[in-house]
């Protein structure tokens, strides 16, 4: 079945104000750097909806943060929260949905969503360590590591959910 150019924009809309909800489930941590479930949410958008898409959704929802709307986590917006410790993970929302996204092959899908969440916690502790002004390692120790088992366990979930969407939207 075809899908309608209006099908589509309301998909994206609908994504978008998704991950803007999603983004307010937030739990704070001493490292700034709160635990939320935005890896699910990506990652499922990454595999729902393809490369294209999955960057147009993310980019929305950067730009809607970045003219202030308070889309980012506990109502947050404009470019300031970009340019945060937090920033660099959102950036990195890109290659993750995108490694997603590129998972065609089913044996090719975990994998490929692993990589994502490798490349976004790098680009999130990479900004956090130049803001904070502390090494690389002490950042990935502070930011990255303590939640990584965590976004590889909601990317995988967000595959298999994914998967059994396409099945029922069918």
């Amino acid at each position: 079945m075809k899908v309608t150019k209006a099908q589509e924009l309301t998909q994206i809309s609908l994504l978008v104000a998704f991950l803007a909800v999603i983004s307010q489930i937030v739990i704070p941590t001493p490292s700034l750097v709160p635990i939320t479930l935005q890896v699910f949410i990506v990652s499922l958008i990454g595999y729902y909806s393809g490369v294209k898409r999955a960057t147009v959704i993310i980019l929305i929802y950067i730009i809607l943060g970045a003219i202030g709307a308070p889309v980012f986590s506990s109502f947050s917006g404009g470019v300031q929260v970009l340019f945060s410790y937090t920033g660099g993970f959102i950036f990195g929302y890109f290659p993750l949905a995108i490694m997603c996204a590129l998972a065609k092959e089913k044996h090719l899908a975990i994998p490929l969503g692993v990589i994502g969440v490798m490349l976004c916690h790098l680009i999130g502790v990479i900004q956090y360590s130049l803001l904070s002004n502390i090494t690389f390692i002490n950042a990935l120790v502070a930011v990255s590591l303590p939640f990584l088992l965590k976004d590889i366990a909601l990317c995988i979930l967000a595959y298999f959910v994914a998967v059994s969407l396409r099945k029922k939207i069918k």
